[in-house]
């Protein structure tokens, strides 16, 4: 279990004095705490995997804020911490492995054009959840339907 996981590498960076593992685990295991708090019960996998790629979204922005201000301190902290949080989640897909799958689903439910596109997510979001960012999955999708009439 990714919880679980998550305490053995959190002792193991106590242990070995990695201060970036330890910062980035340490604030991941208290979103999960709080979410857990807040549900009154414990998350599931599937529930820390997506508060795994919130943290992950919001060190990208705040990698991209830095780099405005120049500065490259808190960019590089940042990007080390991105790094251990990465390894939490299943590898991520290609783009070109994001747009069969999108052609898949289009020819599924039958999707005729951009009006279609609901479906098309709403069928593949689940299927790709936790291994494509949905911002690309959208760009993906809107591209193919663009392409078609209907």
């Amino acid at each position: 279990m990714l919880q679980e996981k998550l305490m053995a590498d959190l002792k193991g960076a106590m242990r070995s004095g990695d201060k970036i593992r330890l910062s980035a685990i340490r604030m991941l295991r208290a979103r999960i705490q709080n979410a857990e708090i807040a549900q009154r019960r414990p998350l599931e996998n599937a529930a820390v995997l997506d508060l795994v790629n919130k943290e992950v979204r919001q060190h990208r922005e705040s990698i991209e804020e830095f780099k405005k201000g120049n500065r490259q301190d808190l960019v590089e902290k940042e990007e080390a911490e991105l790094a251990v949080l990465l390894e939490y989640l299943p590898q991520q897909m290609s783009h070109d492995e994001i747009v069969s799958a999108a052609r898949r689903a289009i020819d599924e439910v039958g999707a005729k054009g951009p009006g279609d596109k609901g479906k098309v997510m709403q069928k593949l979001m689940p299927e790709l959840k936790g291994k494509a960012e949905g911002r690309e999955i959208n760009q993906v999708v809107t591209e193919l339907l663009g392409g078609r009439t209907g």
